[in-house]
């Protein structure tokens, strides 16, 4: 049996209008969005069962006693190297300057022609210097932070066709399969590949946050089973069981997926050479996903997102960003805004007999006192997969579903770790008898891996 996903695509030429001249990225009349449906089913054979969930820490946990290296959980420090590598191969510091002149009315048109016109070089040495048409004054950082501000705020809108919201909120964005239909789109993608590297080198955060598949695939990682969730979290929790079935041979997969599209042809596509022909088994159940998961998350937007990432390491050598992970690198670019721990508090529910003056709840909120403010970050990240919170605070994050504030729940053993469900926003939590300890689990469960324990 091949897994068969029926893609709609509604046969639209999309009507834009906007800039006078080319290269091409143009206002659509409405924001767009992905015009897709999916069906996607397993069908068990009679007596195949799904391991339920257990309790059990993972055999990660047995590494519970050892401390991560320190040069993996000091953020700060990787973060001060990263610049102090830059700065010694000459990132930024000239001499020569890579000037933009800007018109505010024609901010997007004029920061593409001027970016697209520079070389690596300059891109790489350039001292930044932005000058706003008809405005006197020289950049100290002002004019350059407002212009990465204010650009960010356009290129990566959806109302633009090049991005769109993710299937969890409404405040995280990744590159939307609709972007083939906007005008030029290789050499947007590259320029917006190459703003990214260029607010990264010169320090300046950008009005935008990404889904993490979006930052693994600018360090070149592959994607993982919970980028899927921001697509399609259905999708996601079909992988997940698919994961934990005991006798898969008996759904009669292979490596292969077909694809219906709008005008009623169906497209077989083989996950790896000969893959019609190739089996899911037990053996090779965690190739298949892997392969499965690089599929849904690269389908319709893996030249785009190639093109992003030729434009960002055209600016950045990936050897120097190769030191982050992904939630780091979202920590870089998007920024560490600092938290209102009592906002937090005041929009999280309890669980499973948990509630806000249980013992181990009010452990949980001391050791958040504890942490640093990246610390909190990585919580948050670890949580609802983003360290964006929106503008509005806690009482408006969302999950796949809608709004979705954040939860902890009982569950699992004290020798358990943390786990974390993207989709609902939603942090399991054993009950740990001490603070010491559920300080430790935490910082743990956070900083050890990009996907530790993470459903």
């Amino acid at each position: 049996m091949i897994i068969v996903v029926i893609i709609n695509y509604v046969n639209l030429k999309l009507k834009l209008r906007g800039f006078e001249t080319r290269p091409g990225l143009r206002r659509a009349h409405n924001k767009l969005s992905l015009f897709e449906q999916e069906i996607m089913s397993y069908v068990p054979a009679s007596g195949c069962a799904t391991a339920e969930p257990s309790p059990v820490a993972s055999p990660a946990a047995t590494r519970s006693t050892r401390a991560p290296a320190p040069q993996r959980r000091d953020f700060e420090a990787k973060l001060r190297a990263f610049y102090r590598k830059l700065e010694s191969k000459g990132y930024g510091q000239g001499p020569g300057k890579l000037k933009l002149h800007i018109r505010r009315e024609h901010l997007l048109e004029d920061a593409f022609r001027r970016i697209m016109s520079c070389s690596k070089k300059e891109l790489q040495k350039g001292k930044l210097c932005v000058l706003w048409d008809g405005e006197e004054g020289l950049d100290y950082g002002g004019p350059s932070r407002e212009f990465f501000f204010l650009l960010s705020r356009e290129l990566f809108n959806p109302y633009y066709g090049l991005f769109e919201y993710s299937a969890n909120d409404t405040y995280t964005v990744h590159v939307s399969p609709m972007s083939a239909f906007v005008d030029n789109h290789h050499e947007w993608f590259r320029f917006s590949g190459r703003v990214l590297g260029l607010a990264l080198v010169h320090g300046y955060l950008l009005e935008a946050w990404f889904t993490r598949a979006l930052y693994r695939a600018l360090l070149r990682l592959p994607p993982a089973l919970e980028d899927v969730d921001a697509l399609d979290a259905q999708f996601a929790a079909s992988l997940r069981w698919l994961q934990s079935a005991r006798c898969v041979s008996s759904l009669e997969l292979t490596f292969a997926v077909s694809e219906r599209l709008a005008d009623g042809r169906v497209l077989e596509r083989e996950l790896k050479t000969g893959g019609r022909d190739v089996p899911v088994t037990e053996r090779n159940k965690k190739e298949y996903l892997e392969k499965l998961v690089r599929w849904r998350v690269e389908r319709g937007v893996a030249e785009q997102s190639e093109w992003l990432v030729r434009g960002f390491h055209e600016v950045v050598d990936p050897r120097l960003v190769g030191a982050f992970d992904a939630r780091e690198l979202e920590l870089v670019i998007a920024g560490a805004p600092e938290l209102d721990v009592a906002d937090w508090r005041n929009n999280t529910e309890y669980r499973g007999g948990y509630h806000d003056a249980h013992p181990v709840i009010l452990c949980f909120w001391q050791a958040i006192d504890r942490f640093t403010n990246e610390q909190r970050l990585r919580l948050v990240q670890f949580v609802t997969g983003t360290s964006s919170i929106p503008y509005e605070g806690f009482s408006a994050l969302r999950g796949s579903t809608g709004p979705r504030r954040f939860c902890i729940e009982r569950w699992g053993r004290i020798e358990s770790l943390p786990r974390a469900h993207t989709c609902f926003n939603r942090l399991d939590l054993p009950p740990y008898p001490t603070l010491q300890l559920l300080h430790e689990k935490l910082l743990l469960a956070v900083e050890e891996t990009n996907t530790f324990g993470i459903e």
